[in-house]
């Protein structure tokens, strides 16, 4: 579960940071580089994460780069989480007043100042259940790393009945309730976060 965790932390912690910055850019509507970062977004946003895992591990050593397994499932999942909350960001965003801008911008502020001190802190509010879906989303994901035998959670599973079939419901039924615990305890944080904010 260790390894499931620390995957799921980085991952999220990097696809946030980059996926807000993506989002931004997007929404920025900068002539050209938005819309190939659009582009982009939308075409990763339509394929399986298994896919992109697969390639990250067994695509990119083509190229000269060969990561080891959890280095690749993190690469992975932070770029695909990368995407998916860029449109997030997008969407919140766009949800913020378009009234906010523009006075912030009357009162003398940049572009980047509007957006950092008014926009996000409004948006960010808007955006809490549906990025922390999105986390959640991303830990129970781990376990497609078990194809490219990350040692997580459910590869540990699969060795346990591998040597004894008998265990194989035990097994799941224990793997269910750490991956519920967690995902659960997650829901309830943002819950928490999303009352406090109100």
């Amino acid at each position: 579960m260790g390894i499931t965790i620390l995957i799921s932390v980085i991952s999220v912690v990097l696809s946030f940071i980059f996926g807000s910055i993506l989002g931004i850019i997007r929404y920025a509507k900068i002539p050209y580089f938005s819309r190939i970062i659009g582009f982009i977004i939308d075409v990763v946003r339509n394929l399986p994460l298994l896919l992109i895992i697969f390639f990250t591990y067994f695509g990119l050593p083509a190229f000269g780069f060969k990561p080891d397994t959890i280095p690749a499932a993190i690469l992975a999942m932070t770029f695909f989480e990368s995407m998916m909350i860029a449109e997030i960001i997008r969407s919140g965003i766009l949800a913020v007043d378009i009234g906010q801008m523009e006075a912030a911008r009357a009162q003398g502020m940049k572009l980047g100042q509007a957006m950092w001190h008014v926009i996000l802190p409004q948006a960010y509010k808007k955006m809490i259940p549906a990025l922390v879906s999105q986390f959640i989303s991303l830990i129970k994901d781990t376990s497609l790393a078990t194809i490219i035998v990350v040692p997580e959670l459910m590869q540990h599973g699969q060795v346990v009945y591998g040597q004894n079939p008998n265990y194989i419901i035990p097994v799941f039924v224990i793997m269910a309730v750490m991956y519920f615990v967690v995902c659960y305890a997650l829901s309830l944080l943002s819950k928490y976060i999303d009352s406090r904010m109100a």
